[in-house]
């Protein structure tokens, strides 16, 4: 500059830096140059105004770009100021989508997250989206824009991406992408060290080319949400770790307080049986604890106790269930467990009123099972010891002769009276072994307050009756269901004198060999019941008492009415039986023949004419008449 054009470059200087520092856009920089020409300033003059409109533009657009990227970074803090404030990853997600749209000023930004199960990523939000299906899109790895940069974890921009040949197309991606109608599209990697959890777009909806400016600025915010995500995923993590743990915490002082409770419960019914309570309190404690009913069986399904509810038979399928688990089971509103005692079944315990049972009251109730196990045990164990008395004593009592008065004394410390009426029976079965049947028998002794052991190989019981062989009958059909098979008993009486029960013993002996012999497995009698045979295999045989009871009914109605019953009897079976032949022997009519047997038919029942009981009869008539009863 010379100082002949001094004055007017200096001015028209002066005037460009006015304008720069009013922050002039950049036409009006141009106004010195024009306003100096239309004056008709020198050439010089005005090539030294071009040259500092020049660097004045030169000067203006440093400044534009400063304040743009002095703009961006603000708003990049700022950004990451708002990421450090959200806790929500969703929200999170939404701020960044948003926050890029304002950054690029661009029609849609959307972000994708890596699925490192099913090898993809998918889209997670959008901003500015309308297409559904882009929305719920997902990009297998190197498919795609997004799936190149998710796979290569570098940033790919495309001006038109429908027509860019340098990502692999597919029809999903094609279609979704002109269902939005994008066509510029930038990507960048969402980083977490040298991991790839996602990627971050912006796209327009026309043509257009990313400068490298827009795709560092995109980059950095992806740089901030990447953090932003980790951190709200970390806290989201945390939040659920302190939530379960919270659950935890309350879950182990429930379980603490169950386990206290049952612990509680336990020793309370371990007490119980320990001061000697019977298997009726433990029931009624169980009851109590639980706030139900109970009922105890025994291993047979014997009801042995219940409390608060209504007998029932023990559920065979639900105990044999529980066995097989070792563990409570329901039933139809109800829980069954059963007792063992390692694999051995000792019994049930049913539980009623409670179908909904927590985990805590199952654990009671089978706690409860098992204390009940320990009072079976105990019972059995004294029932055994019992028992081995008891065997004893009768053992005594069919033995040789002995003290009586002793041997009554001894009987009546368990609870025996020998001066009543008793009976002797004799058991054998083929379908059960000995031990099974005595155990049988024992408890059937336990419930008739009477004896049982063995005696000559033989499983026997004492116990108190009037009428031997109808017991005899009933003790057979008892003892056959509780072994399982027909139980033979032969039964003698003894009336209340302890010193004929070894003959009586002798006589049931006797009986049970007829009735084996017979073919009667698995039925009871005496040796009178059994007829003829009876007095045949008898010691001292009472014939008289043989023919009262065989002819009883003739006899008394002949004494009452003076009729000859007894003797027309007779003589119909010496004629064979027949009424043609009786009628000539008799001197009678036929007619009269014929209603004297219809009378015997009614005094002696229907089958009076079969050939068990018509031999019966005739040896019953014969021994009649050999004593001199009958002419």
């Amino acid at each position: 500059m010379t100082d002949a054009d001094g004055p007017g470059t200096r001015a028209g200087v002066r005037d460009l830096l006015g304008l720069l520092a009013q922050g002039a856009p950049a036409e009006d920089l141009a106004r010195p140059v024009a306003d100096a020409r239309a004056a008709g300033a020198p050439a010089g003059v005005l090539a030294e105004l071009e040259d500092a409109t020049r660097a004045a533009l030169d000067v203006h657009r440093t400044l534009a770009q400063h304040r743009t990227r002095e703009a961006e970074l603000t708003a990049l803090f700022d950004t990451a100021g708002d990421l450090a404030a959200l806790r929500d990853l969703d929200a999170v997600l939404r701020a960044i989508t948003h926050r890029a749209m304002q950054l690029l000023h661009t029609d849609v930004t959307y972000l994708s997250l890596n699925d490192e199960g099913a090898g993809d990523t998918f889209m997670r939000v959008t901003d500015g989206s309308v297409s559904a299906a882009f929305q719920q899109l997902r990009l297998g790895m190197g498919e795609g824009l997004g799936g190149l940069v998710a796979q290569t974890a570098r940033p790919y921009a495309t001006g038109d991406y429908r027509t860019d040949p340098r990502f692999r197309h597919t029809r999903p991606i094609d279609e979704a992408v002109g269902e939005e109608e994008l066509h510029a599209i930038l990507g960048v990697p969402l980083r977490l060290g040298s991991k790839v959890i996602g990627v971050l777009f912006a796209a327009d909806r026309s043509p257009r080319e990313f400068s490298a400016r827009e795709v560092a600025l995109l980059s950095s915010l992806a740089d901030h949400a990447a953090i932003a995500i980790d951190g709200a995923r970390l806290l989201e993590e945390t939040r659920r770790a302190l939530s379960e743990l919270g659950v935890a915490s309350r879950t182990i002082q429930e379980n603490s307080d169950a386990l206290r409770r049952a612990e509680e419960a336990h020793d309370r019914l371990t007490g119980l049986v320990l001061r000697g309570g019977d298997i009726a309190e433990v029931a009624a404690a169980i009851g109590t604890l639980l706030d139900g009913g109970t009922l105890v069986h025994d291993a047979d399904g014997t009801e042995l106790a219940r409390s608060r509810t209504g007998s029932r038979p023990a559920p065979a399928e639900a105990v044999a269930a529980s066995r097989a688990g070792g563990r409570a089971v329901p039933l139809d509103g109800t829980w069954v467990c059963a007792v063992l005692a390692g694999p051995e079944i000792l019994g049930s315990v049913t539980l009623t009123g409670r179908p909904g049972l927590d985990d805590a009251g199952r654990r009671l109730f089978e706690r409860a099972a098992t204390v009940a196990a320990l009072l079976l045990l105990l019972r059995r164990s004294v029932a055994e010891t019992e028992d081995r008395i008891r065997g004893e004593l009768l053992g005594d009592l069919l033995g040789p002769a002995a003290d009586p008065a002793a041997l009554a004394v001894r009987a009546r410390r368990l609870g025996v009276d020998l001066a009543r009426p008793q009976a002797l029976f004799v058991l054998h079965s083929d379908a059960a072994p000995r031990p099974r049947l005595l155990a049988a028998a024992a408890h059937q002794a336990r419930a008739r307050r009477g004896l049982a052991g063995v005696h000559h190989d033989h499983a026997v019981l004492l116990a108190p009756s009037r009428a031997p062989g109808p017991d005899a009958v009933a003790l057979a059909a008892a003892l056959g269901r509780a072994v399982g098979g027909p139980v033979t008993v032969g039964a003698a009486g003894a009336d209340g004198d302890p010193a004929v029960l070894p003959a009586a013993h002798a006589e049931a002996l006797r009986c049970l060999s007829a009735l084996r012999a017979l073919g009667r497995a698995g039925d009871g009698g005496t040796l009178a019941g059994l007829g003829f045979l009876g007095v045949l295999l008898g010691e001292g045989p009472d014939l008289p008492s043989y023919v009262r009871t065989t002819l009883g009914p003739l006899l008394e109605y002949d004494e009452r009415r003076g009729s000859e019953l007894v003797h027309t009897l007779r003589v119909y079976f010496a004629a064979g039986m027949s009424q043609s032949r009786a009628k000539d022997l008799l001197h009678v009519h036929v007619n009269t023949v014929v209603q004297r047997l219809e009378r015997i038919g009614r005094l002696l029942g229907p089958d009076w004419q079969s050939p068990d009981r018509s031999l019966e009869l005739q040896l019953a008539l014969r021994l009649h008449q050999v004593s001199g009863g009958d002419a």
